[in-house]
């Protein structure tokens, strides 16, 4: 969420930065400068009239004192009337804060300097490509005919069960998830990353605190009963372990990491660019998470983009990394790299993680902060990334590897899936 100083310090500024994601803030901006005011103005009124109250409530006893019953039960009166009147204040003054409130969250957070100009994918611009791409026999097939015939995955049998996008691991294809959700988190612990494993469910506040809700709220699975909600990704419940929390500048940066299943009600179009497990409504997630002082967070996306390109790598895939024109970026990003690795069976590039730094946008919904070495509290910066997404990686790795005997295991997976070298 954006601060009050950050909308109007700079109107114009923040008009032009929130124009670069495509929105026209200067309505919303300018209601939010109405309420801001008339919030300040019942805030004076309402302080005039409690400090009124009191003086009138203080002379009572004085005049009591004084034999003055007359002039007291007047001051009773006065009383009473700037009770009710305060209370009418109070209440005017929680419905503007609220008001006000309800007009900060529409907007998304500014952009950084460096991200480019754009409004859809075409617009991202690639900062790097590593083509090391495979060779295949003739006709290679896709990983959903490459999951049937070897019999790992079966998507037929997830309809059954639950619906489309909720595929059945078997076999091998169950063991290559697990084996990948281990060598994520031991390549991520190994890094100093923390793991944690948190619920995978989440109450409102939570889904707020990282500004999934109100944004997303018909992306996301929602049990009415309890008024939870399923996750996502990690990044939500990891996050909020820190939401109302003030650490010590000393204790930077935290970093975190966990492995959840991720739910997502995202509805696709249908054809090739959703087929398999191009979409997903439940997939497996690797995340990492960071916590960094303002000064230190630009160069903390750095390393978390450096971190998530060596694991790509290590598993012998074709990828490049994008960085995500205005258009193209989440409601709550300032600054994202994405990593997509080639498809060579599907001739496309799927997208497997996403580097985002959120600056102070979602530490202020979390009144996540710190005091600094004056013991001055000032709001932490927020970073997190697909460290990485499963499904996607699956595809690439079924459809890249493939053999007329089988389909090879990344030499860095073997020892994770038991010594296993070939699925077959």
């Amino acid at each position: 969420m954006l601060t009050l100083q950050q909308l109007r310090g700079d109107k114009e500024l923040a008009i032009k930065k929130l124009a670069k994601k495509g929105v026209d803030a200067a309505p919303i901006i300018a209601k939010i400068e109405e309420l801001d005011d008339a919030r300040k103005a019942l805030q004076v009124e309402l302080d005039n009239c409690l400090a009124e109250q009191n003086k009138a409530a203080k002379e009572i006893g004085m005049l009591m004192g004084q034999g003055k019953r007359e002039e007291a039960e007047e001051r009773k009166q006065q009383v009473a009337a700037l009770k009710a009147k305060s209370a009418e204040l109070s209440a005017q003054h929680e419905e503007t804060s609220a008001a006000l409130q309800a007009q900060i969250v529409l907007l998304p957070n500014f952009p950084a300097d460096i991200v480019p100009e754009g409004m859809t994918a075409e617009d991202n611009l690639v900062v790097k490509i590593d083509e090391n791409y495979s060779e295949l026999p003739e006709n290679p097939l896709p990983h959903w005919e490459l999951a049937k015939k070897y019999d790992i995955i079966d998507f037929d049998l997830g309809v059954k069960l639950t619906g489309a996008g909720f595929p059945v691991y078997k076999s091998k294809g169950a063991r290559l998830q697990r084996a990948l959700i281990n060598y994520f988190l031991d390549y991520n612990t190994a890094a100093g990353y923390q793991e944690v494993e948190p619920p995978v469910m989440v109450n409102e506040a939570s889904g707020f605190g990282t500004g999934q809700l109100p944004d997303k709220e018909g992306q996301m699975y929602h049990a009415t009963a309890d008024n939870f909600y399923l996750v996502p990704t990690a990044e939500v419940p990891v996050t909020n372990i820190f939401r109302d929390v003030i650490l010590d500048e000393k204790e930077f940066p935290v970093k975190m990491t966990a492995y959840t299943p991720c739910f997502r009600r995202e509805a696709g179009s249908y054809g090739k660019d959703v087929r398999g497990l191009n979409r997903l409504h439940q997939f497996d997630k690797v995340e990492i998470v960071q916590l960094a002082l303002p000064e230190n967070s630009y160069e903390a996306l750095d390393g978390m983009v450096a971190h998530v390109e060596g694991l790509v790598k290590s598993l012998g895939l074709p990828y490049r990394i994008l960085r995500l024109c205005g258009g193209d970026m989440s409601f709550t990003s300032a600054l994202t790299y994405d990593f997509e690795v080639y498809s060579e069976a599907q001739k496309r590039w799927l997208e497997v993680s996403s580097v985002s730094n959120f600056e102070s946008f979602q530490a202020n919904r979390l009144k996540l902060r710190y005091k600094d070495s004056n013991k001055k509290t000032k709001l932490a910066h927020t970073l997190n990334g697909s460290s990485l997404a499963l499904p996607r990686i699956v595809a690439a790795l079924l459809e890249n590897n493939q053999t007329p005997e089988g389909i090879k295991v990344p030499e860095v997976l073997v020892p994770y899936m038991g010594g296993v070298t070939m699925i077959d």
